[in-house]
Parts: structure tokens; C-alpha cells; sequence
């Protein structure tokens, strides 16, 4: 048996008795994720080559750590398939898989999992060294704008997030990271690789239960958490405060409005924005700065022939991406990533995400971000959610209209909502129409499903 020491192997080896994963369905140590592990990877290598596609229809918890690991250490590709899809397309993208892990052949696995390695068949390919191109994981996107797209992350892309992260975050000895999110998304993905590299423990749900996240966080269960703004929001409403142990709450996947941040600032809970996608590994810069393995850059900042500057003024606001944590297969001939998402400069070179250039509303001649929009109703009283769209128009091409959500008891005053749009925005941007709905088509990680508001 050959290879580098693999990420769950280190961590048995250097923190046998810490735990690995803390879940609803049980908690194992480090030690015992490695022999489930290598259990897994043995059940793999007896029936798969390396690069065998291995579907994995599972939620967070032990079962899909070890199912992971074990993926990691035959040299198959891990599959996260989310439950909650439509049974075709779950079922489509299981058939398009090799071989699959579900949860009646994991437990059985795993129970018998013994303290040594069970057999030398199994190819060890480490999640370090010079197979940093190999590829590891396949996620789908999550389709808010049409079908999800199918990316292949490397065991490089996954390690660099995790020495970036900690680089960005901090990662205390006894990091605990709760989290909610599916592990078919990159954000609930990662945090089990992040987890395993620095050997600490990932504190794991299945779904997000607003009342359970606020009662874990107020007993100290959390150092670290991870959600989008409208689950912090509904958080704040449930009763977080001054959570003991909490020392970040990772905040991203949609705008982020000043209102959310003082509420979670009065109620001690400290913030850190992000932006992120699936084809560079979750993070790509908190707090306005790049992960320190990454280069972030606008279009229309790039003039040198040898890269994708631009002459085109509608696209010279693209977010570029570069480095290590980019997906296989997504980068130019420059390695530079193409976001589809408009950014701004601060004027101390932070930079920040306006809106995706396929969702800008052109309307009369001239751009409008949604997301820019959205967030001004966000900031208003008695809103509790928000969506812009474009409405096809005689006159303008297209005009302005929103959705909102009011708070129980609130009520819309039109007149009055357009009134405080127009000191914050220009003319053309404040909605033509304002319309009170019960709610937004949202995908399950709280990103508007743009593709359904119509």
C-alpha cells in the first residue's frame, strides 16, 4: 500500500480520542471516523476502480463522514445526492454514478469496522501531496437561476480551502463548527474536509431547525457557524443573544443588509461576510479581502494581452477568480475563473459583489442590479424578505417590479416605500410596482430561485 498520510488518518493519529463529528445520529473520535473509514474503503476497492463515481444519497452525520473518507482513501469520487430533490432528478443523478453508499450499507459497515486497516487492496490516495489534482468530489450547483451544473472539485481545491479558511478565520485547538447546511452544497461539504484537515469536530444537523440552531449556539455548542441571511435573521428573531462559546458566524449566499448586521451586533454575535461558490470551493474572499491562496480581480482591471481584460463596459465589473481552490476544468487558458457576478471597489481595494451580471435589469438603457435593490427593501421596517425582477415593457424594455414579505401586523404603504427607495437609489431603479406576497421561491441554502419569481 502506497500514498501520503490521508486527512483522517493525521488527525486519528494526532487527536485519536477528540471527536471527529458530533451529530443527531451519534458522535465518533477521530480514531473511530478512521477505521469506519477504512472500512468504506475497502467495501470500494473490492468492487470499483479508482475514479469510480459513488453516489452518496445520505444526510450530514457519521454515515456520510465515513462514506467520505472512505471515498478519499480509494481513489473514488464522493456523489452527495440532496434528498430533497424531485425523485427524477435525484434518481438521474444516481443512474449517472458507478456504484452508491446509502445509508443501510454504511451502518453495516461502519458496526463492523475494526481497530486495523481490513485490507491491503485498498490504493491510498492521500488528501495531501502530489495528487492534489485528483479529483475528489462532484457537486451539482444550486440551480437558482435554471438547472444545477454538475463540478468536479479537486482534493487539492478541498485542501486549500481549508488552510485559506483558517488562514481568514482563525482555527482554535477545539473548533466546533455547527452546521446546518446540506452536504450536497459546497458550504455543508466542506466544513467535513475543513474539519478533518484540522483535526477539529463538525457539529452537524441534517436540516435547519431555526429553534434548535439558537438553542445549541445559547448552550455553547458552537464556536463557528456557518448560514445565510435569512437564517441569521430568523435566528435573531428566535432569541439569539450573546451566544457563550460563538466567536464568528460565517455570513453569505445573498445580500448582506446593514439593519441584519446591527441586529447581530446588539445581540453579540459577530460577523464575518463571505462570497463563495461551488467552482472555487466555498470562500473565495471574507470580509471584502481574497483568501490568501486566491486572486480576485474585475474584468476591466486586466488589460495585459495576456489575460481577459475587456473593452466591453458591460461585462468590464466581472469578478475574476484564480488559484488552487478552483474546480477542474473551469479556469481560461490564464487560469482565471469567470464568475458571472459584478463586483465594486471600496476605496481601500475590498471588493464587493453587486449582483450577477445575467440577473442585471436593463430598464430604459440602463443597469440595475437586483440584489442592490433587494437589499434597500430589506433595510426598510416591516419587511422581512424581498425580491426584484424585471417585467418585460413597451416603454423601457423592461421595468422595475418587487416582491415583499411583511412582518406579522406590518402593512405596505407604497407611496411611502417608494419615498425612501428614491433617497437611495437612482429613478430608474426604484420598482415601478410593489407587490406584498406570502413568500419567495428560495433554493434549500436561502438563495431566490430568480428562475420561479415570475
Amino acid at each position: 500500500m502506497t500514498g501520503t498520510e490521508s486527512w483522517i488518518e493525521r488527525a486519528a493519529r494526532l487527536h485519536p480520542e477528540r471527536m471527529a463529528v458530533d451529530s443527531l445520529g451519534g458522535a465518533v473520535t477521530n480514531a473511530e471516523l478512521d477505521r469506519a473509514s477504512w472500512s468504506v474503503a475497502d467495501l470500494l476497492a473490492a468492487e470499483h476502480a479508482p475514479g469510480a463515481r459513488i453516489a452518496l444519497p445520505l444526510t450530514a452525520g457519521v454515515a456520510f463522514a465515513a462514506a467520505l473518507h472512505g471515498c478519499l482513501r480509494a481513489g473514488a469520487v464522493a456523489v452527495p445526492i440532496d434528498g430533497r430533490l424531485p425523485d427524477e432528478q435525484r434518481e438521474a443523478r444516481i443512474a449517472a454514478c458507478d456504484g452508491i453508499l446509502d445509508r443501510g450499507a454504511l451502518d453495516d459497515v461502519i458496526e463492523r469496522s475494526t481497530h486495523d486497516p481490513p485490507a491491503a487492496r485498498v490504493r491510498l490516495l492521500a488528501g495531501t501531496g502530489a495528487d492534489r489534482d485528483t479529483p475528489a468530489v462532484l457537486l451539482y450547483t444550486s440551480g437558482s437561476t435554471g438547472p444545477g451544473t454538475p463540478i468536479l472539485l479537486s482534493r487539492g481545491a478541498l485542501l486549500w480551502n481549508a488552510i485559506g479558511s483558517a488562514a481568514a478565520l482563525g482555527q482554535p485547538p477545539h473548533e466546533r463548527w455547527l452546521s446546518a447546511m446540506p452536504v450536497a452544497h459546497v458550504g455543508g461539504l466542506t466544513v467535513f474536509a475543513r474539519s478533518a484537515i484540522g483535526a477539529t469536530t463538525a457539529v452537524v444537523r441534517p436540516r435547519f431547525d431555526v429553534d434548535e440552531q439558537v438553542a445549541l449556539l445559547m448552550a455553547g455548542e458552537g464556536t463557528i457557524t456557518s448560514v445565510v441571511p435569512t437564517m441569521l435573521g430568523r435566528m435573531l428573531d428566535a432569541g439569539l443573544d450573546h451566544p457563550p462559546n460563538l466567536r464568528l458566524v460565517l455570513l453569505g449566499g445573498a445580500p448582506i443588509t446593514p439593519e441584519l448586521l446591527a441586529r447581530a451586533d446588539a445581540a453579540g454575535v459577530p460577523v464575518a461576510g463571505t462570497y463563495g461558490m461551488t467552482e472555487a470551493c466555498s470562500q473565495v474572499f471574507t470580509a471584502g479581502a481574497p483568501l490568501f491562496c486566491t486572486e480576485v480581480a474585475r474584468r476591466g482591471e486586466l488589460t495585459r494581452a495576456d489575460e481577459p481584460g475587456t473593452e466591453d463596459p458591460a461585462r468590464a465589473e466581472e469578478i475574476l477568480v484564480r488559484g488552487p481552490t478552483l474546480a477542474l476544468g473551469v479556469a481560461d487558458a490564464h487560469g482565471w475563473l469567470a464568475t458571472g457576478d459584478r463586483g465594486a471597489r471600496a476605496p481601500d481595494g475590498t471588493l464587493r459583489v453587486i449582483g450577477r451580471l445575467a440577473e442585471t435589469i436593463i430598464t430604459g438603457g440602463e443597469n440595475v442590479a437586483p440584489t442592490e435593490v433587494e437589499a434597500h427593501l430589506l433595510a426598510q421596517p416591516g419587511i422581512t424578505d424581498a425580491a426584484v425582477l424585471g417585467v418585460p415593457d413597451p416603454d423601457w424594455g423592461e421595468r422595475i417590479e418587487a416582491r415583499v414579505v411583511l412582518s406579522p401586523g406590518a402593512e405596505l404603504d407604497e407611496p411611502a416605500l417608494r419615498d425612501a427607495l428614491r433617497a437611495v437609489l437612482p429613478p430608474f431603479a426604484v420598482p415601478k410596482a410593489i407587490s406584498v406576497v406570502d413568500g419567495l421561491p428560495r433554493t434549500p441554502t436561502g438563495k431566490l430561485r430568480r428562475i420561479d419569481l415570475r
